[in-house]
């Protein structure tokens, strides 16, 4: 004998599914735009970190030529 949580759950079945497939396609586009997200934001980071390298470096040679033209000798 068929009952009706029978019919309900033949019925709604597919159409379950189709909103299952609806739900993940809409998180995969969303879980895409931020990883997008995150690759620029890793790209400008690094772009930071190498100017801040190379401020560093200058910083230290001009530390070392100050120290070199005060007549201090390294430790």
């Amino acid at each position: 004998m068929v009952t009706e949580q029978d019919l309900n759950r033949v019925v709604r079945g597919p159409a379950d599914l189709e909103e299952q497939i609806d739900q993940l396609k809409k998180q995969k586009e969303f879980l895409q735009g931020k990883c997008r997200q995150a690759g620029a934001a890793i790209l400008d980071l690094e772009l930071i970190n190498k100017g801040l390298t190379k401020e560093i470096d200058r910083l230290a040679e001009e530390n070392d030529n100050l120290r070199i033209m005060m007549g201090e000798k390294d430790d």
